[in-house]
This record gives C-alpha cells, sequence and structure tokens, in this order.
C-alpha cells in the first residue's frame, strides 16, 4: 500500500510540474506577435487590377523612387505586393504594409495603424471611393508614410545593431558621445579628435568618419553645399590613405543633396552624394551629419561612405545612417 501512495505521489508531481511548465511558456492572452521582414521591405495590399493600373504606378513611383545620393538605382522600399485575400496569417506580421483600399461605401482618407497585426509595425491604409481618390491621397500623404516607414525600420536596424556591440569608449573620452556600433567594426584610424572605422565587406568596405571642427565651419547662406564640400574634401584628402594618384574627394560632376534635420536634438545638416578617388576609378556613396554642438562650441561631423563595386549599397548605406541616428551627448 505505502508503495501504491508513493507512486501516485510521484506521478501527481510529474503531472503537476509538467503543467506549470506548460503555463510558464503560454503566451499572455492577447499578446502580440513580433513583427518579421527584412529592412526596407514594404508589402503593398491591393488588389491586382489595381496594381497595373494608375494607382500601382504612382506607388511605385513614390514608394519605390530611387535613393538619392546612390551611383546607382535602388529603390527606397522592396515591395512586394499580394491583393487583400492574401493579407492574413504571416502575412499580415510585416513590420510595415500600405494597404490600398477601394470602396464607395467607405469614406475616403488616410490613416495611419500602429502595431495593429504585430509589434513593432506601422501601416497606412488608403481608401477612395475610385481610383482617382486614391491617387489623390497617395501624392498628398506619401512624404508622411515614407517618413514613418523609415522611422521604424531605423529603429528596427538599431535594435539589431544593439545585440552585439563593440565597445569603443575612446568615443566618450575623447569626444563626448556615445554611438552604437556593431561587433563587425573596427578602429582603422585614431587621433585626438578623429576617427575612422571600418567593417570589411564582400569586395568592399563600409566606414565611418567621427571628427570635430569649428562651430562656425559650414556657412548658413547659398554657400552651404560648397562650404560642406569644401570640408569633407579638407578631411578626406588628408585622413583617408590613398596611392599618389588621387584623393579622397567629393565627386564633382553633381552637387550633393542637403537636408536640415536634428540629432539629439541638435541642429543638423544632412548631405548625402558620391565620394570618388580621381584617376583610380573609385566611387562609392557617402552621406554626411554635420552636428551644431553649441555647448562645445564646435561642429561634430559623422560621416558613413561604402566602398563595393558592382553590388547594391541601399542597405549598406542605412546601416552606416543607423549608426549615426543613435548618438548621443554626454549632458554638460
Amino acid at each position: 500500500m505505502k508503495k501504491l501512495i508513493l507512486v501516485i505521489s510521484c506521478l501527481l508531481c510529474m503531472i503537476s510540474c509538467t503543467e506549470a511548465k506548460k503555463e510558464k511558456n503560454k503566451k499572455p492572452q492577447g499578446a502580440m506577435a513580433h513583427s518579421v521582414g527584412k529592412i526596407n521591405e514594404l508589402s503593398v495590399v491591393v488588389e491586382n487590377n489595381l496594381w497595373k493600373s494608375n494607382v500601382g504606378d504612382v506607388v511605385r513611383e513614390y514608394f519605390g523612387a530611387e535613393v538619392p545620393g546612390l551611383p546607382q538605382e535602388e529603390p527606397l522600399f522592396s515591395m512586394r505586393q499580394m491583393p487583400e485575400a492574401a493579407f492574413y496569417g504571416m502575412a499580415r506580421k510585416n513590420r510595415t504594409f500600405l494597404w490600398i483600399k477601394k470602396d464607395k461605401t467607405a469614406k475616403s482618407g488616410y490613416s495611419k495603424l500602429t502595431n495593429k497585426f504585430a509589434t513593432p509595425q506601422v501601416g497606412a491604409v488608403i481608401t477612395g471611393a475610385n481610383d482617382e481618390e486614391i491617387v489623390a491621397l497617395l501624392k498628398k500623404h506619401n512624404e508622411t508614410i515614407v517618413s514613418y516607414f523609415k522611422s521604424i525600420e531605423t529603429k528596427e536596424k538599431q535594435t539589431r545593431i544593439k545585440k552585439s556591440l563593440e565597445k569603443i569608449p575612446q568615443l566618450q573620452k575623447k569626444l563626448g558621445i556615445k554611438v552604437t556600433i556593431p561587433t563587425a567594426y573596427r578602429i582603422a584610424k585614431e587621433e585626438d579628435a578623429f576617427f575612422w572605422i571600418r567593417k570589411d565587406i564582400q569586395n568592399g568596405s563600409m566606414n565611418l568618419m567621427i571628427y570635430e571642427l569649428p562651430l562656425g565651419t559650414i556657412s548658413k547662406d547659398s554657400n552651404t553645399i560648397s562650404s560642406i564640400v569644401k570640408m569633407r574634401d579638407s578631411i578626406g584628402k588628408v585622413k583617408i590613405p590613398t596611392s599618389a594618384v588621387g584623393k579622397f574627394i567629393t565627386e564633382e560632376a553633381y552637387a550633393p543633396y542637403l537636408y536640415e534635420t536634428k540629432l539629439d536634438n541638435k541642429f543638423t545638416f544632412e548631405t548625402k552624394g558620391t565620394w570618388e578617388i580621381k584617376d583610380r576609378f573609385m566611387a562609392g556613396p557617402f552621406v554626411n551629419y554635420a552636428i551644431e554642438d553649441v555647448d562645445n562650441n564646435r561642429l561634430l561631423v559623422l560621416e558613413g561612405f561604402v566602398f563595393a563595386p558592382s553590388a547594391n549599397k541601399r542597405d549598406n548605406m542605412f546601416e552606416l545612417e543607423a549608426i549615426i541616428k543613435s548618438i548621443k551627448f554626454d549632458k554638460n
């Protein structure tokens, strides 16, 4: 009898432990699934006939537009189109989606969906009674939608970067900043107020320069672009080693793209263009962020550039931008 009681007790204990384990592994009721997808991959939910019409042309015009500053044409997003009937299950878990609805009975307009089917996730819904209304809404809201999509993609890239960080305490010690940099990068050159950090990739490299200059280096007038070009060329010629033939400079045939933005709440010039080494037939894209650090009376410059002949560079440049946008200044 004692043996029987002991066996029953052991069985009950095993059942109890198994149930406890199941409860522990069970997702909380209502828990949101994690979003999926490659960086800069956009799901476009629209019926096939609309995708082949003027509506599809407008979507491709704005969301497949050429990325500024790249030496070859590459789209803002890699788009995957599907009809609404296919938009279920795993398809709804993509981090970004553009949902276009043609419905005469529904209210026309644009709306933003945040974490609707997964997290993190941003969806944009365009509803119109006819093709003309849908096209008009796309033209009106495309910049806002692209901004939302790029913002969440940058945050996702930064989250992935944080999983394996390279520790460079010298950045904080010498420049008073913190930047999230992946372990695949290494310091190629370090001086008092200059860092060249690089990552080897297939048939090329990804590069990050960080340096400081006097606050008034860049003029805020009609000569802004030329003063930025002069600034980066003066640094590139000296700091980036090349052969005796040619120097690392801004490509001269086309003027770079200039934008104004903020990094860590500081006014910033954002410049995108192409670098070249003359007479060596070497070139590639760059993005330059010149941050006005008024508190420390300096201009802090972070520039990313890529050398990868005959390869697509959109995602390489996006990684460099995500790294740069992670910058945090020490508080005075």
